[in-house]
């Protein structure tokens, strides 16, 4: 009986050395997805202190979907994700990204700016809310010190919540394990505390342009007509859709572009790279932000699209 067991088992052994070893599965196939999360300007909508219809109304009855300008990318190979600033409605956005993923807390957080709407949310992160542990915030170098520098946002980096990376303009970095890069890229605003940044964020099947806040697309030293060629998508700075829409405030103050002139230079362009341009970062005086208005509808008619809420695109 013992002897025959063993013969059993030397069988099974040769087996191992005369079957042909089979491969390895292959990761899973599934799409990087990018999904729009917020696409209002950085004081939300409604906007503090604003009696117009715009707001008004939404004062009595809230809209979900108004919500301060956001990416969240899904990993489905990797069961990871990332965000695109850490915004004050960082606890919802939070929560769509962990639902529509089924990851609970993001890979990497990337700033592109120290203005409120882009880095304020991480407050949510600290021991008065989620109390984070490790969760690493991608910024520039002059961003990352004002982080690390600065109360209350040095409290974060102290207690370990968040771990800060520095980022350099025009290098890419890897994401989930180098499926994606995303490379920063310098843009003019209104640099009080830090560098402002976009990002372009290239996936294995398609890449995307992110640039929610510059001052006027004639003073950038990169040409948006190349950096559009080089993409499939763009998420470009639509705060304001003309300059009758803000004739109360000192646009010396705020400059952005219209979004009246980023078409007047892109109208000549095919139809296949108008396309590629989705405006957001809208203020709350913005038509773009009612889908019904004339504005948006002219916009459409003209071959570009708005970002709304929900949006999803494959990378």
């Amino acid at each position: 009986m013992i002897f025959s067991l063993m013969r059993v088992m030397a069988w099974v052994i040769s087996l191992a050395f005369v079957l042909p070893t089979l491969p390895q599965s292959p990761l899973p196939t599934e799409l990087v997805e990018l999904v729009v999360l917020g696409n209002v300007q950085d004081g939300g909508s409604p906007h503090i202190g604003c009696g117009r219809p715009c707001c008004r109304n939404l004062f009595l009855r809230p809209r979900s979907e108004r919500r301060v300008v956001s990416l969240g990318l899904i990993s489905r190979a990797w069961g990871e994700t990332a965000l695109f600033e850490a915004t004050p409605d960082l606890p919802s956005q939070w929560a769509t990204l962990a639902e529509r993923s089924g990851v609970s807390q993001p890979s990497a957080i990337f700033l592109t700016h120290a203005h409120m709407g882009h880095y304020t949310g991480l407050m949510h992160l600290g021991r008065e809310a989620l109390g984070a542990n490790g969760v690493r915030v991608g910024a520039m170098p002059r961003m990352a010190e004002f982080l690390k520098t600065n109360g209350p946002w040095s409290q974060l980096v102290e207690l370990g919540n968040i771990d800060v990376f520095s980022l350099r303009d025009d290098q890419a970095v890897p994401l989930f394990h180098e499926e994606v890069s995303v490379t920063p890229l310098r843009v003019p605003h209104r640099d009080e505390f830090s560098e402002t940044v976009g990002y372009r964020i290239e996936g294995p099947k398609r890449s995307a342009l992110f640039i929610p806040d510059i001052d006027k697309w004639t003073v950038w030293e990169r040409s948006l007509v190349e950096e559009l060629a080089r993409v499939d998508l763009a998420f470009v700075d639509a705060t304001f859709f003309d300059a009758a829409e803000v004739n109360h405030r000192d646009m010396a103050e705020i400059p952005h572009p219209f979004v009246v002139e980023t078409m007047a230079m892109l109208d000549s362009l095919p139809e296949s790279e108008r396309e590629k341009i989705h405006f957001i970062h809208m203020n709350h005086t913005n038509p773009l932000l009612d889908a019904e208005s004339e504005p948006s509808r002219e916009v459409e008619a003209k071959g570009y699209r708005v970002a709304r809420e929900g949006m999803t695109f494959e990378l």
